[in-house]
C-alpha cells in the first residue's frame, strides 16, 4: 500500500531513525554489562526501528501495541541494568502520542506515563517513580501537542484540495451554462429567423408563375436574392455563437477536460484512447462530457483519490468512457444527483452507465453509448404531419439532404396523417400537436392502435406539459421540441428507429415534477410508494406487466411500445429498484406494496 508523505512523517521517520541509531552504539558500547548476546540486542533494536514503523503504514492500532511492547520492552530490559536508561523512552512516548488518534490516547497515555516507570521502579529500586512519570509525561504532551499540530496541518490541506475540486467543478459548470446559453441562442436564431427566411423564400418562389412582366420578374429575383444574403449572414452569426469546445473532436474535449482537472486539482489523471474517433453526435458527446466531469469531481471530492485512470474507447458499434480511481469507493446504494443524471443522460441515448465499487478499492465508473450514424445499408421512410406548409416543405428539404431519410408523404392534420399511414405505410412519423380537423394525441393514439410497428416522433414548439403527458400515455416514441437542431433531430430519428425513446431534456425535468404534482398526498396507489425508488409510471406499468409473467414482446405490443422501448424502460426500473433481473424485480417490488 503506498502512502503519500509528508514533512511531518518525515521528521518522525528520522527522529526514529536516530533514536534507534543512538541506542544501538550505546549498547554496543556496554555489551559487558547486559546479560543477552550483542547479536540478540542488536536484532532486538532492529526490530524495535522496523516492526512498529511497518505496522504504521497499516494501521495506527497495530502501531501502538507493537511500539509499547517491542520499544518499550527494550527500553525496560535495558533500564533493569542502568536505571538511567529510561531516557531512551523518551521519544519513544513522543512518537506514540503523536500517533494516537481516535481516543486511543486514553489507554496509550496511561500505559506510557503510569504503568512503565512503575515497572521500571520495581526492576531497579533506586529509581525515582514521580521523576520518570513526570519526564515521559512532558514527552507524552509535546507528542501529543504535535499530532494535534498535524491534525490541523491534514484538515488544512483537505480543506484546500476540496476547494481546489469545488472551483474546478465551478468553472466547468460556468463554461458549459455558458455554452449550452449560446446554444439555445443559436437555436432560436435558427429556428425562427432562418425558418422565416426559408419559409419567405419558398412563398416568394409559388408567386413566380402569377407575374407576367419582365419588371415583375426582376423584383422576385432581386427579393429572393436578398432574403438568400441575409438568410447566409444569420447562419454565418449563429455559427460564430457557438462554443468552441462544440466545435472540438470528443477525444481533444475530453483530453482537455482531463488536463484541466489535473491541473487544478493536483491529482494525477492517465488518459488514453483505443480505436480510431469518428464524430459522435452533439448529444453523445454531452453525456460522455458530463460523466467523465462527475466522476473526476466524485474521484477526488468524496474518494479522496490521488490517481484517475481515463479511457475512452471508439469501438465500431459503441463509445465507451472507462473512469477508475484509486480511491476510498462508496458505499453501495448510495447515488447522488450528479450519478443519477449521468445515468438519465445515457438512458435517453439507449446507453448505461455502470458503477463498481468497493470501500476501500476505488470506484471503476463505465459509460457506454450505442454509435449514432447514418445508416448505409436501410432507409428510414417518413412522414411529416404539421398544419404549416411552410414548415412541412421546410423539413422536407432539411431531412432529405441526409442519405437514410426520405420523406414519403406530408400531411396537414390528424385525418390526412392516418390515411397516409394506411397508404404509404411509414416507418416514423414526425407528428406536429396542435392541428386542425383532428389534433396530434388523437391521431397518434389511432395510428399506435392500428399499426403498432410505426414510430411516432411529436414535434411541437410549445412547452405543454399535460398534452406531453397526454401524447406520451398514447403510446409515442418522443417528444420534442421544433427548436431543437436539424442535425439532432436526425440523430433522434435513427435513435427512435432503433427503439429508443427519447423526450426533451428540459421537458422531461417538468413532466417528472408534473406526475410528482398529479400523485395525491392519501393516493393507496402504488404510484405513491414508487415515489420512494424515483420510478416513473410508465416503468411501474411494465413492472405490473413483468410480473404477471409477460415477455417484452407482448408488453411492447400490448401498450404500442416497441421492443427496445420497453427493455430501456425495464432495465431503467432494474436500476432504481437495485436488482439484476426480472424475478429480483418482481420480488423487491412486492416487498416494497409497489405491485397491486
Amino acid at each position: 500500500m503506498v502512502k503519500q508523505w509528508y514533512w511531518y512523517d518525515w521528521l518522525m521517520f528520522i527522529i526514529r531513525l536516530i533514536c534507534s541509531i543512538s541506542l544501538m552504539f550505546t549498547t554496543i558500547g556496554l555489551e559487558q554489562y547486559f546479560t543477552l548476546p550483542i547479536v540478540v540486542l542488536v536484532l532486538w533494536q532492529l526490530i524495535a526501528f522496523s516492526v512498529p514503523w511497518l505496522c504504521l503504514q497499516l494501521d495506527f492500532k497495530y502501531y501502538l501495541f507493537t511500539e509499547i511492547v517491542i520499544s518499550g520492552g527494550l527500553c525496560l530490559y535495558l533500564a533493569s541494568f542502568f536505571p538511567q536508561a529510561y531516557f531512551s523512552f523518551l521519544l519513544y512516548a513522543f512518537l506514540i502520542a503523536a500517533h494516537s488518534s481516535q481516543r486511543s490516547y486514553l489507554w496509550s497515555g496511561p500505559i506510557s506515563i503510569l504503568l512503565l516507570p512503575a515497572i521500571i521502579k520495581l526492576l531497579a529500586e533506586q529509581s525515582e517513580y514521580w521523576v520518570m512519570a513526570v519526564h515521559i509525561g512532558l514527552a507524552y504532551i509535546f507528542g501529543f501537542s504535535f499530532h494535534l499540530l498535524v491534525l490541523n496541518h491534514r484538515q488544512g490541506e483537505t480543506i484546500r484540495e476540496q476547494n481546489s475540486v469545488l472551483e474546478q467543478y465551478l468553472s466547468q459548470i460556468e463554461r458549459i451554462t455558458l455554452a449550452e446559453e449560446r446554444n439555445r441562442l443559436s437555436k432560436e436564431l435558427h429556428d425562427t429567423v432562418g425558418h422565416a427566411y426559408t419559409s419567405l423564400i419558398m412563398g416568394l418562389e409559388t408567386l413566380r408563375p402569377e407575374l407576367t412582366t419582365d419588371t415583375g420578374t426582376e423584383r422576385l429575383d432581386s427579393l429572393l436574392n436578398l432574403g438568400r444574403k441575409n438568410m447566409e449572414e444569420v447562419r454565418s452569426y449563429v455559427h460564430q455563437i457557438e462554443s468552441p469546445h462544440e466545435a472540438l473532436p470528443l477525444f481533444q474535449s475530453l483530453r482537455k477536460l482531463a488536463e484541466e482537472f489535473q491541473e487544478h486539482a493536483k491529482v494525477t489523471v492517465r488518459f488514453h484512447a483505443y480505436g480510431e474517433e469518428y464524430s459522435v453526435t452533439k448529444q453523445a458527446k454531452t453525456a460522455l462530457y458530463r460523466c467523465l466531469q462527475e466522476s473526476l469531481t466524485n474521484a477526488v471530492r468524496h474518494g479522496h483519490s490521488t490517481e484517475i485512470k481515463v479511457s475512452v474507447q471508439f469501438e465500431p458499434g459503441q463509445t465507451r468512457l472507462e473512469i477508475q480511481d484509486n480511491g476510498r469507493g462508496m458505499e453501495h446504494g448510495r447515488e447522488g444527483f450528479g450519478l443519477s443524471a449521468m445515468k438519465e443522460r445515457a438512458m435517453n441515448l439507449q446507453g448505461h452507465v455502470a458503477v463498481y465499487t468497493e470501500p476501500g478499492e476505488g470506484t471503476l465508473v463505465t459509460c457506454t453509448l450505442p454509435r449514432q450514424a447514418e445508416l448505409e445499408d436501410e432507409l428510414i421512410t417518413l412522414l411529416v404531419v404539421d398544419d404549416q406548409p411552410f414548415f412541412r416543405e421546410s423539413l422536407r428539404t432539411l431531412l432529405e439532404k441526409h442519405h437514410d431519410l426520405q420523406v414519403v408523404g406530408t400531411a396537414e392534420d390528424g385525418e390526412q396523417a392516418i390515411e397516409l399511414c394506411r397508404q404509404v405505410q411509414p416507418q416514423l412519423v414526425l407528428m406536429d400537436l396542435d392541428m386542425p380537423i383532428m389534433d396530434g394525441i388523437s391521431a397518434s393514439r389511432i395510428i399506435k392502435e392500428t399499426w403498432p410497428h410505426i414510430g411516432i416522433l411529436i414535434l411541437t414548439t410549445f412547452e405543454d406539459t399535460r398534452k406531453a403527458l397526454e401524447a406520451m400515455r398514447s403510446g409515442v416514441d418522443g417528444y420534442l421540441l421544433k427548436s431543437m437542431q436539424p442535425l439532432e433531430l436526425a440523430e433522434t430519428i435513427r435513435t427512435v428507429y432503433r427503439g429508443g425513446t427519447l423526450i426533451d431534456q428540459g421537458m422531461s425535468h417538468k413532466l417528472f415534477a408534473q406526475l410528482e404534482a398529479d400523485s395525491s398526498e392519501d393516493d393507496p396507489s402504488p404510484i405513491k410508494e414508487s415515489l420512494a425508488y424515483e420510478l416513473t409510471p410508465r416503468e411501474l406499468e411494465i413492472l405490473q406487466l413483468v410480473s404477471k409473467g409477460l415477455r417484452y414482446k407482448s408488453i411492447a405490443s400490448k401498450l404500442y411500445l416497441s421492443d427496445g422501448t420497453v427493455r430501456n424502460y425495464a432495465s431503467s426500473a432494474y436500476m432504481k429498484l437495485g436488482v439484476r433481473n426480472r424475478e429480483e424485480a418482481v420480488e423487491k417490488a412486492r416487498e416494497a406494496g409497489l405491485l397491486e
